[in-house]
């Protein structure tokens, strides 16, 4: 199970291994691990949320999430992502910014730093949203009751979640954009980029997250409708159940890769503190994206969600903390250890309450037949 999983990651792991060495040498090699290790410590609640909306899917949009998926994660986010950063900060062509990255990386470096403002608005306010209606909606399942009970009850006033994200986003270019860092240490205002692209993150997400969810919603509709309708023919009907499917599947993918790239902002950023080679950061970071991928089938494949119920909770609270740093890190610098230990905490603390609550569960059913027992045989 595990080869079969993650051995794709096995294989780009090694052969991006071997590329650093013929590229660079020794140390090429070592700095493409650690960007690899990076990368995955700070995706992995990227993967846990990739999970729970990936286990909706049917067998061929799964593997359609692992090839094309991949591809977009790896050459799109990871090579292409930094260099539009840059042509399109610096008004630059494709080819001029492929230069530029190649030749002189220090300048590049430079244009993604200053670019950074409206990349942290735009994943922020993405990445918010998707915490916000995720604690508002209420669920059986509670980690934290004494917050998530309240926060499912103030859920219930429509549109919240975009009034609460829309004053954050007023607030975060007031204050922080005011102040944007950039390069060498300087400050600038870029309060109208922050709100700009802020209000484009928040529109992306109402756009993309709508339509998936509205295919879902009707996909969800028609099985009921199948399921009461008892005796009636079945002809056309698996067809059409089978493209609304396709319908629900494709802006759910849609949805993962937009999620997947606002993941993917704080480390293509982060990469640029251990290194400003494009072709180094681009294996590092792809390596990283493979294993992402891998652990997202891993989890579906196994259930784990299922067994491992808080989880999910845990990883939306990581989305949350995320959301935050980087709207902090617009004005200031945040070391990707600490953003990553935030991920490896609260997702550690969800998987060791789950831990507790499985071991709870057998004892409280076996309780509760032996009260049944008892109030049977008791005269």
């Amino acid at each position: 199970m595990i080869l079969k999983t993650f051995g794709w990651s096995f294989a780009v792991t090694a052969l991006g291994l071997v590329t650093a060495i013929f590229y660079g040498g020794w140390a090429a090699f070592g700095v493409v691990a650690i960007l690899s290790v990076l990368e995955i410590s700070l995706s992995f609640d990227n993967a846990v949320v990739n999970a729970g909306i990936l286990k909706k899917m049917n067998a061929f949009w799964q593997k359609i999430f692992l090839t094309i998926g991949i591809l977009i994660a790896v050459f799109g986010m990871r090579l292409v992502f930094p260099v539009v950063i840059v042509a399109v900060s610096a008004s630059l062509g494709p080819i001029e910014a492929v230069d530029l990255a190649l030749t002189d990386r220090d300048r590049y470096q430079e244009l993604v730093t200053d670019a950074h403002p409206s990349i942290a608005a735009f994943g922020g306010m993405f990445l918010l949203m998707i915490f916000l209606d995720f604690v508002f909606e209420d669920r059986d399942i509670k980690w934290l009751g004494w917050l998530e009970r309240p926060l499912a009850k103030l859920g219930k006033v429509d549109m919240l979640s975009v009034c609460i994200a829309l004053i954050v986003l007023l607030v975060s270019a007031i204050t922080f954009g005011a102040h944007a860092h950039q390069h060498g240490g300087t400050h600038a205002d870029k309060a109208e980029t922050v709100l700009l692209s802020g209000i484009a993150g928040l529109i992306t997400y109402l756009v993309v997250g709508g339509l998936s969810g509205f295919f879902e919603d009707k996909l969800e509709a028609e099985e009921e409708r199948e399921h009461k309708e008892e005796g009636a023919t079945r002809t056309g009907k698996p067809k059409s159940a089978v493209k609304l499917a396709g319908k629900a599947a494709f802006f759910m993918f849609l949805y993962l890769e937009v999620l997947d790239a606002s993941f993917s902002f704080d480390g293509v950023i982060g990469a640029f503190a251990i290194t400003n080679d494009i072709v180094l950061m681009a294996l590092g970071l792809g390596i990283g994206a493979m294993y992402v991928r891998s652990l997202t089938i891993y989890l579906v494949r196994e259930g784990t969600l299922d067994d491992y119920v808080y989880l999910e909770h845990g990883a939306h609270y990581a989305i949350g903390a995320l959301a935050a740093v980087l709207l902090v890190t617009i004005q200031y610098e945040i070391n990707e250890f600490i953003t990553g230990m935030i991920s490896v905490v609260l997702i550690g603390a969800s998987f060791w309450s789950s831990v507790r609550r499985n071991k709870r569960l057998p004892v409280a059913e076996g309780e509760s037949e032996k009260d049944e027992t008892e109030a049977v045989f008791t005269p």
